[in-house]
């Protein structure tokens, strides 16, 4: 996805949170603030976006957005556990009706047998304590993972939280 339908995807969420009167958050790791800036670039969107995290390290996961340290310890980073308690955290954090979280590894070093490089985990936090995670496995170099996590998070935002 280039960064034109990626900024029509953005405003369409937008739009949308506009028409339910919602705010979204976003707890980034891999992707290093890409959400924020793409749903950023869209004119009015303080509108429907306060804040984002960009919680790179494990400290700034723990103290920004509440991620225990026995999860980051028992499941590492890069895990379904994490990236719950990061849009949870988020969502709580900055009073957002709806929060994303994405934690992977972009590369081209970091991976293992069981996580490999392309491996990206996203949580996403909805109003009444929805909570729903999926991991995902993308392929090309650092710069196509991240992009491809960014993409992927948007869509599943609009098509899964904001249109059903």
């Amino acid at each position: 996805m280039n960064d034109q339908q990626l900024q029509r995807l953005s405003a369409q969420i937008g739009e949308r949170l506009k028409q339910l009167d919602a705010t979204v958050t976003c707890a980034e790791s891999c992707t290093g603030g890409w959400i924020a800036k793409v749903i950023t670039d869209i004119s009015g969107s303080s509108a429907w976006f306060e804040r984002g995290f960009v919680t790179y390290s494990n400290h700034a996961k723990q103290q920004l957005v509440g991620v225990q340290a026995v999860s980051l310890e028992q499941f590492g980073t890069v895990s379904e556990a994490v990236v719950r308690e990061m849009a949870v955290g988020a969502q709580r954090e900055a009073q957002a009706e709806f929060a994303v979280s994405v934690s992977g590894i972009a590369g081209p070093d970091g991976g293992s047998d069981d996580k490999p490089v392309g491996t990206v985990w996203f949580a996403f936090a909805a109003p009444q304590g929805k909570v729903e995670a999926y991991c995902q496995h993308f392929s090309g170099d650092r710069e196509a993972v991240r992009r491809q996590s960014v993409a992927w998070a948007l869509q599943t935002l609009y098509r899964e939280f904001l249109i059903n």
